[in-house]
């Protein structure tokens, strides 16, 4: 008689935790304190997410021998930390020990009873967007079930679960390895996962693992990774989904989180539903944006060993945005502004960065750049002779505010954010070694005029303006020249930000944008635009991705390259 036959149910544990990569020891302990956790709670087994113990993406990392080693070391470690009352599920890399392939596995191990008992192979490795697991890692050999105290556990890792069991028009993988689990006997399906934050991906995330929960009449556990490495964000929102598709357990989102479910495995056993498992997470599309920059910002600095950070306050709308989420992130004590006017620096622009610094109760130093300016005008001025004020002239001002700011960077300490949007970046409305400096580019994946929602999100969030409202009404400018605002140069950004993400996300040309009203010449103009900034990009800091398409890892095109293929 199988366990599942004796009490048709098993008490599990899903464990939402925040990695650092390569901290091995760190990442040890949260996993061994979550362990100590489940036992004192009667869980029979508790799951970890997609490799918890080294933490992910490592990227290259992988390929250290003594990291490799030294986390295996730590898989022996948790699985001691088992006995027959308490099992785990944990994600890490295995070696592989064939002649053939990649030399390693993405894997997750079933430790029960003081050992590891299962080693399981990732099947499906993406190679899209973000993701290039295939540099890394051989796929699963096979795939099949593991029993534990009587009941078939169908475990797989991420993408393995991201081949729709609806039929997608054009499925990336000709295999479906959760329908192999099911055919192997699987009773409960389980998927760990680090699966990176994008607006409205949370739907259909748990939408498509619905899908194979209803599809197999099996429940269906899903831990998911939260924090931010790099550029990446993984918003957590892990769940637990009955045979019918339906959500009985959701845990919260942006945050560590733990929760106990016991879950029947008999095959068609009802689910109980208990509110208090189902935590609210957020779905406007600014608060989920204000919420994931506030924690990559937050990781990016703490886990690169910073404390604090720098920021240009111009006065505009994007350094305010940033200077918020700083102050959210990191505590106003830990943020540093500076404002640093020019002569085209309008008066009220000071004055609504000195409001701003105030209503968020953090340093505010006032510096103006116009002797600066003038020296390198005067220095350059025999050099320029004949040549009319361009561009030029503006770009310096800007590279001068950034050879301030990281000098305090250097002095104090603190990182310096730049403060550019995804607007800007998508078409080079930004000066490269100005106000592109920075150690991280927070709102490059914040279109303009999200910035602006996500500004209001923010005011809204406080009961009062945070922001002061009239940096939201007065014209974007740059303020480099007389009376400058940035439509003299770009088209509305309600008509640009819908331009670049139809070419951008949605993959549309050009014909197929027009075909959506908008005139030819500005379609034009920004595709070339966005193709003409590639190599500022290359050069640019880190992007916080918060889309489905955002500049970084998942954009890659060539420098030196023919964009204008047809007539």
């Amino acid at each position: 008689m199988t366990h599942a036959e004796q009490s048709s149910r098993l008490r599990i544990g899903l464990a939402q935790l925040n990695y650092k990569v390569g901290d091995l020891e760190a990442n040890f302990a949260k996993i061994a304190a979550t362990i100590e956790r489940a036992r004192a709670q009667g869980v029979e087994l508790v799951v970890f997410s997609e490799m918890a113990l080294i933490g992910y993406p490592a990227m290259d990392m992988v390929h250290r021998k003594s990291m490799l080693d030294a986390q295996l070391a730590n898989l022996e470690r948790v699985a001691k930390l088992t006995d027959a009352s308490l099992g785990v599920v944990v994600g890490y890399v295995d070696y592989n020990h064939d002649a053939r392939g990649k030399h390693l596995y993405n894997a997750a191990a079933l430790c029960h009873d003081g050992k590891v008992v299962a080693r399981i192979h990732k099947s499906l490795l993406p190679t899209y967007d973000v993701f290039d697991e295939e540099r890394y890692f051989e796929r699963a050999q096979r795939v099949g079930t593991h029993l534990f105290k009587g009941v078939r556990l169908g475990i797989s890792i991420c993408e393995d679960a991201w081949n729709s069991p609806n039929g997608w028009e054009m499925p990336r993988y000709a295999n479906d390895p959760i329908s192999a689990l099911v055919k192997d006997g699987a009773e409960l399906l389980i998927n760990i996962s680090a699966s990176p934050f994008g607006i409205d991906k949370n739907l259909f995330r748990r939408e498509l693992l619905a899908g194979h929960a209803q599809k197999h009449a099996r429940s269906f556990v899903f831990v998911n990774q939260v924090g931010g490495n790099d550029e990446l964000i993984f918003d957590g929102r892990s769940f637990v989904l009955s045979p019918q598709g339906e959500l009985v357990c959701q845990l919260g989102d942006f945050v560590e989180d733990f929760a106990v479910i016991d879950l029947p495995i008999l095959a068609g056993a009802p689910v109980s539903l208990d509110p208090a498992l189902l935590h609210p997470t957020t779905t406007a599309e600014a608060e989920q944006a204000y919420r994931a920059l506030v924690l990559g910002l937050r990781d990016y600095v703490h886990k690169s060993g910073f404390k604090g950070a720098l920021i240009g306050l111009s006065g505009g709308v994007d350094s305010a945005l940033v200077a918020a989420i700083a102050v959210e992130a990191l505590g106003p004590d830990n943020v540093l502004t500076v404002g640093m006017p020019s002569r085209y620096s309008s008066d009220h622009s000071v004055a609504d960065a000195q409001t701003l610094a105030k209503n968020l109760g953090v340093r505010f130093e006032l510096s103006s750049i116009e002797p600066q300016f003038q020296a390198f005008l005067t220095q350059l001025d025999p050099l320029f002779a004949g040549l009319a004020a361009d561009v030029t002239e503006e770009n310096l001002q800007a590279r001068v505010r950034g050879m301030f700011l990281m000098a305090l960077s250097n002095k104090l300490g603190h990182l310096v954010l730049a403060t550019g949007n995804k607007s800007e970046l998508a078409t080079g409305y930004t000066t490269l070694y100005g106000d592109m400096n920075g150690a991280l580019m927070v709102i490059g994946d914040t279109p303009k005029m999200l910035v602006y929602r996500i500004c209001r999100h923010v005011n809204a969030l406080a009961g009062y303006e945070v922001i002061p409202e009239n940096i939201l009404q007065k014209p974007p400018s740059a303020e480099l020249r007389p009376d400058q605002t940035d439509q003299d140069t770009l088209p509305p950004y309600e008509i640009l930000d819908a331009i670049i993400d139809a070419y951008m996300r949605l993959g549309l040309e050009a014909d197929a944008i027009c075909a959506q009203g908008f005139e030819r010449p500005v379609v034009e103009r920004t595709i070339a635009m966005i193709h003409r900034a590639e190599y500022k990009r290359w050069q640019g800091a880190p992007v916080l991705k918060i889309s489905t398409k955002a500049f970084g890892f998942g954009w890659r095109y060539p420098l030196a390259a023919n964009y204008r293929w047809t007539p």
